[in-house]
This record gives structure tokens, C-alpha cells and sequence, in this order.
């Protein structure tokens, strides 16, 4: 069972930052400025949001394993679309359609693994398929750049919506089923417990800080370090793919160590939730140096920033234990919801701020724009962050 969804969160996340090697391929080709690039990349984000509640809703009624294989077909149709696009109209509808077909690819797994293993095994269990997903990540960086040596960046989009298909057939084939009593529920029931996890106060506890964290993460990461590593760091194309993959690495690792830590403390009493706050803060610390240029090293400072990056994730495992089992699909996926929706605004948002610059002599953005575009997003973290400590929802 865990190797199908960690194979379909491995595709998804390789989708979700491989924009962020083929930018300057796209950039020149179609003619894309910063607004474009992020705008188009964004679109992932968007219909990946949008389509989260009735995500849910399918996955308490249906179960994981019939929602994320048909979805996977409209992943691997996108990714077709994308390869064939000839203009900005065209990619975005194919990056659009790719968001969601892959938009059930975690939350299937998480779904899954509440039915099948024990409560107490979640948070290493979600940490081995968020590290699927980092695997996907590293896979679109040096690889991904090796691969653009043997073909152009059309001839890799096709390959992958063959490999979307593959994996769809094999998620349906070899999954196992569980029923859902959803199935002998109306609609008005389904759209009740979403209404129940929205009203729910410990929900919005923390809900605004996991979510501005999540969204700065997945912005960043998913695109715009690429840009910076060329446009701030000064590094050429090969060093910054060779970065980008000791990012995703740094990712991977701090989805396996984050998870099995927070399973490890929460047998000496130490509650989950405050491993996530300590985690997002020292991201939060991390996105501050950048901004502030106090920088020995930019390998190291963007290893930890991967690391660190992922402890966003936690607070899912945390939800789902705090719901009903049959409501664990829609509450993961209502947090889902805003985290995209944040995630498809921040990446747009931060080209925005970047093209308010103009570019310097060599064609490159100005590294003014991403200090006061990552200065936003931390300043959105901050928020947040107060909202949780002196919040008088907390449980």
C-alpha cells in the first residue's frame, strides 16, 4: 500500500518544483516575465486548492485508492497539455490541470494510513510519504537538468504523463479497499462535517500559522530559489541545480528525522504540536537571514531551510488524531484547502513584487525585489505565529 502513494507523491511534488529548473527555458521560449513565471507556476497551487473540499468529500465517500487513480489521469493529461502549449494561456491551463489530478496525492495517502496503521505510528508513517515527496523534488533538480541534455523541456513533460498514467493504473490495481460508512451518507451529511471541521476552534488554532508557513515554503521552494541562487547568489545554472538538489535532500531528511522525532518526544510526553511551533519558528529565523544577507554559507543556510521547512507538515498528523476517523479526510484536507490557496497567491504575489524592480544589465531580477518579497512572507509568518500564542482557542 505505501509504495503506490508514495510513487503518486513522488510525481506530484516533481510537478509541483520543476518549474523552478525550467524557468529559464520557458522564460525564453515563451517570452515570460517574473509576474509570468510565477503566475503560470502558481496555477499548480490554485486548482490544486480549489478542488481540496470536494477532494475530501470523495475521500470519506469513495476512499483513497478509486479518488487518487482517476485523478492521476487528469495529472497525466495536464502534463500532455503542458508539452504541447505554445503560449502563456496554454501552459497554464495544462500546470492548472495538472494541480488537480496531483491534488489528492497526500491527502489519499494520510487518508489511507488513519484506516491502516496505528494512531501512534502516523507521524513517522506521514514522514516517510512527505520524503517520497522530497525524493520528487530532488529528482527535478540535477536530474531533471541531466535529463534537458537528451531532450527539451516538451519531451520531458511527455515522458511524465506516461509515468502519471503508469502510476494511476498501479494505484488502482494493487491498493487495498476499506469501506466507509460515508458511503450510506447523503451529500448534506458530507457537506455538514466539512461545516464541523471549519467551526471547529482548535482547527483554527492552528490553522493560520501552518498555513502561512506551508505556503512560504512551497512558494520558495517550489520556484523561486532557483531564481535567487541565480539572481542574488550569483551562481550559474549547473551549481544552482546542484543546489536545489542538496535542498530537496536537506527536505527529505527532515521528513523522516521531524517525524520519527515527533513520534519519539510524544512517548516522553512532549505534546506534537510543540515540536511544530519550535520547528516554524526556526524556519521563520532561517527566511530572516536570507532577507537580512547574514549569509557564511548559502549552501548551508538553504540545507536548513529545507529542513526546517518541512516540520509545516506536522500539524496534519495532529488534525486528523483530533477529528473522528470519518471525518479525517476532510479535515486534512480543509487545512489543504488554505495552504494552497495561500501557497498559489504567495508564489504570484512574490513575482509581483519582484517586477517592481527592474532587471539589471545582465537580464537578471533585481535582488532588491526578493528581499521585500520574502520580508512579506516572513512578516505573514510573524502573524500568524502571534495568532497561535495568544490565541484563547488553543486546547
Amino acid at each position: 500500500m505505501f509504495v503506490p502513494f508514495a510513487l503518486g507523491y513522488l510525481l506530484s511534488y516533481l510537478y509541483r518544483v520543476v518549474n523552478a529548473v525550467i524557468a529559464p527555458d520557458l522564460s525564453a521560449e515563451i517570452g515570460l516575465t517574473a509576474a509570468d513565471l510565477g503566475l503560470l507556476t502558481s496555477a499548480y497551487f490554485l486548482s490544486f486548492a480549489l478542488f481540496q473540499l470536494p477532494l475530501g468529500i470523495l475521500l470519506d465517500r469513495f476512499g483513497p485508492r478509486r479518488t487518487e487513480a482517476g485523478l492521476l489521469l487528469f495529472a497525466s493529461l495536464g502534463a500532455w497539455m503542458f508539452a504541447t502549449a505554445d503560449d502563456l494561456l496554454g501552459l497554464t491551463a495544462g500546470r492548472a490541470l495538472i494541480g488537480l489530478g496531483v491534488s489528492g496525492c497526500l491527502m489519499a495517502a494520510f487518508k489511507a494510513y488513519v484506516q491502516w496503521f496505528p494512531l501512534g505510528r502516523l507521524p513517522l508513517v506521514n514522514g516517510l510519504q512527505m520524503a517520497a515527496g522530497g525524493v520528487g523534488a530532488l529528482t527535478a533538480t540535477a536530474p531533471v537538468e541531466a535529463a534537458l541534455q537528451l531532450t527539451d523541456w516538451r519531451g520531458l513533460f511527455l515522458a511524465l504523463a506516461v509515468s502519471t498514467m503508469l502510476v494511476a493504473l498501479l494505484i488502482y490495481t494493487s491498493v487495498p479497499d476499506r469501506e466507509s460508512p460515508q458511503l450510506r451518507s447523503g451529500m448534506a451529511d458530507q457537506f455538514r462535517g466539512v461545516a464541523q471541521v471549519f467551526g471547529d476552534r482548535f482547527f483554527w488554532s492552528l490553522a493560520p500559522w501552518t498555513v502561512m508557513s506551508q505556503a512560504t515554503f512551497l512558494a520558495i521552494q517550489g520556484l523561486w530559489a532557483g531564481p535567487w541562487l541565480r539572481d542574488v547568489a550569483g551562481l550559474d545554472r549547473a551549481t544552482t541545480a546542484g543546489h536545489l538538489a542538496w535542498i530537496a535532500a536537506a527536505m527529505i531528511a527532515g521528513f523522516i528525522v521531524m517525524g520519527a522525532l515527533t513520534e519519539r518526544l510524544s512517548r516522553l510526553g512532549v505534546q506534537p504540536v510543540r515540536v511544530a511551533a519550535t520547528g516554524m519558528a526556526v524556519f521563520m529565523v532561517l527566511l530572516g537571514i536570507l532577507i537580512m544577507g547574514l549569509i557564511p554559507s548559502v549552501l548551508t543556510v538553504w540545507l536548513l531551510f529545507g529542513f526546517f521547512g518541512t516540520t509545516g507538515i506536522l500539524p496534519y498528523a495532529i488534525l486528523s488524531q483530533g477529528f473522528p476517523s470519518a471525518l479525517a479526510g476532510r479535515a486534512i484536507t480543509s487545512l489543504n484547502l488554505l495552504v494552497f490557496l495561500a501557497a498559489f497567491a504567495s508564489q504570484w504575489a512574490i513575482g509581483a513584487l519582484i517586477d517592481l524592480w527592474p532587471r539589471t544589465a545582465a537580464g537578471s531580477f533585481d535582488p532588491a525585489g526578493y528581499r521585500w518579497a520574502f520580508t512579506m512572507m516572513l512578516g505573514l509568518q510573524v502573524a500568524g505565529m502571534l495568532w497561535y500564542l495568544f490565541s484563547d482557542w488553543r486546547e
